[in-house]
């Protein structure tokens, strides 16, 4: 009998959560959920209203993307990352981010025998899709030359968990480590608009004025600085979930190499694998207005400092290196302490959070705190964290 795909995956993660999330439930005043990074909030005016008229599609729409959503992608990728020297052959939409992130390795023809490496600690999908495909999942650290063969290497900056932000520097080196390995690099970038502190740092204008990168935030692989306009093996993954909160509306896309591109758009063709039309018409208009990008970064950002503020009061430290993102990678001094007993901790006080185990075993005893919850929910865990003790968690 052949092998299920569930055989080959390991148990969803956020399905081990049940006690903590009644645990909290039992909390007087509620349960505030940080467990999950679902944004919250509305989705702009503009990305709505191109829906709204684009509505009445009864055809198929293109698996490359309409026109208008390709020079939307493009416009946003010179302007906003620095990738000058993209042009429409280099784009293709997908219906989200995830369902790329889980298919990448079946969509490039990667099977068995083969490696598919990424951060130690990192998004879980990653693993997934190179389980998938019968390949060899490889969690490797940030130094390319301690690194063995491989087929795909996924970056992503800034991380989810961690909030870590590649710099230009290590970029370059990745780069320069994949075109002599022959490796494809696939860089997911949907939190590069999020970028806190540190040298990539986003002000409230939307500037980034200490980065030599030439975009805005966490530099992407596509970056002229990163890349010099060449890329030969490289794509670029990127959502608008995060930046538009429009994760229902599955509006993501991957851009780069164009023989790469081309290959992706021929697979997607035959699985019937296409961005709904409208969804299309909404993600052009959300790329082209960067005012709503700002508004929502000053939401997530007064919410990630009144989360600090109260994580400091009850004995949690962020780890040093979470300069971007939509989370917070909290611990406490105690190594001792585990991700579990935290989890636990937080649950007591009716807060949901993920451990560190969910997302690699390189930095146990830390948690995962989501920033997307409504300012009324924030302030409640806030005002809650005040209270964390190190002792419920022993």
């Amino acid at each position: 009998m052949a092998t299920r795909p569930t055989q080959l995956l390991p148990t969803f993660p956020w399905d081990t959560l049940v006690p903590a999330r009644k645990r909290a439930a039992e909390h007087p005043d509620g349960v505030v959920d940080l467990s999950i990074g679902t944004p919250v909030d509305p989705v702009p005016e503009i990305a709505r209203d191109a829906f709204v008229r684009a509505s009445d599609y009864p055809g198929y729409p293109p698996t490359i993307g309409s026109a208008e959503v390709r020079e939307a992608i493009v416009g946003w990728a010179r302007r906003r990352r620095g990738a000058s020297a993209l042009d429409a052959a280099g784009v293709l939409p997908t219906v989200g981010s995830k369902e790329l992130v889980a298919s990448l390795p079946a969509q490039l023809g990667i099977g068995a025998g083969e490696r598919v490496l990424f951060p130690q600690m990192a998004y879980p999908t990653y693993d997934v899709g190179a389980r998938l495909v019968g390949a060899e999942p490889v969690a490797v650290g940030p130094d390319p030359a301690e690194w063995s063969d491989a087929s795909l290497v996924w970056l992503n900056s800034p991380s989810n968990p961690t909030g870590r932000v590649d710099d230009v520097e290590a970029l370059r080196r990745i780069v320069a480590w994949a075109r002599a390995h022959q490796c494809v690099v696939a860089s997911d970038e949907c939190y590069a608009e999020l970028a806190w502190e540190g040298r990539y740092a986003i002000t409230e204008d939307g500037l980034c004025p200490n980065s030599d990168a030439h975009g805005v935030g966490a530099p992407s692989i596509l970056d002229d600085a990163v890349c010099d306009g060449d890329y030969h093996g490289l794509l670029m993954v990127y959502s608008a979930s995060k930046q538009s909160n429009m994760a229902g509306y599955r509006a993501a896309f991957v851009a780069g190499d164009t023989q790469l591109i081309a290959d992706l758009a021929e697979v997607r063709k035959h699985g019937g694998l296409m961005m709904p039309g409208p969804s299309q018409a909404a993600l052009a208009a959300a790329l082209s207005d960067d005012a709503h990008v700002a508004m929502q970064r000053e939401r997530y950002r007064a919410r990630r400092n009144n989360l600090l503020a109260a994580a400091a009061v009850g004995g949690l430290v962020n780890h040093p290196q979470s300069h971007a993102g939509l989370y917070l990678w909290l611990g406490v001094e105690d190594a001792s302490v585990t991700s579990a007993e935290l989890v636990a901790a937080f649950a007591d006080l009716g807060i949901v959070v993920a451990p560190s185990s969910f997302y690699g075993t390189a930095e146990p005893g830390r948690v995962r705190v989501a920033l997307t919850a409504s300012d009324e929910d924030i302030a409640r865990a806030a005002q809650r964290l005040t209270h964390f003790s190190v002792r419920r968690a022993k």
